[in-house]
C-alpha cells in the first residue's frame, strides 16, 4: 500500500528571552506502508485506546537525513501517529508508528 502525507518535525526554539517552545514543521513525503496492524488497549479512561503497529518506508530527502532525530509524528487517515521508532535505510527512512500524537 502506498503512503502520501506528512511528518512532523518538532525543534525546540527560544520565543521571548529565556522561554523555550517545540515548533512544529511539516513536510510532505512519499512512501510505502510495510506493515499495517492496531489493537485496542485497555485503559482506566471512558474510551479505550487504539494502538496502530505500522511501518512506513519514506523517501527521504536531505531534509529528511539531516532532522531525523526531530521527527514527531505521521499524519494520515486524518489522524497524527506518534513516531516510535526511525531506521536509516539510506535512501529510505523506515518509520515505526505508534499511539496517537497529543503534541
Amino acid at each position: 500500500m502506498k503512503f502520501y502525507g506528512k511528518i512532523g518535525y518538532g525543534e525546540t526554539v527560544e520565543t521571548v528571552s529565556g522561554v523555550w517552545e517545540e515548533q512544529i514543521t511539516e513536510r510532505e513525503y512519499f512512501g510505502d506502508f510495510m506493515r499495517n496492524s492496531g489493537s485496542m488497549q485497555s485503559s482506566d479512561k471512558v474510551n479505550d485506546n487504539f494502538n496502530i503497529s505500522h511501518s512506513i518506508s519514506i523517501v527521504a530527502d536531505p531534509y529528511a537525513f539531516e532532522k531525523f532525530s526531530f521527527m514527531r509524528y505521521v499524519e494520515f487517515g486524518g489522524t497524527k501517529w506518534k513516531i516510535t521508532n526511525v531506521e536509516i535505510q539510506y535512501p529510505r527512512l523506515i518509520l515505526s508508528i505508534g499511539g496517537v500524537y497529543n503534541g
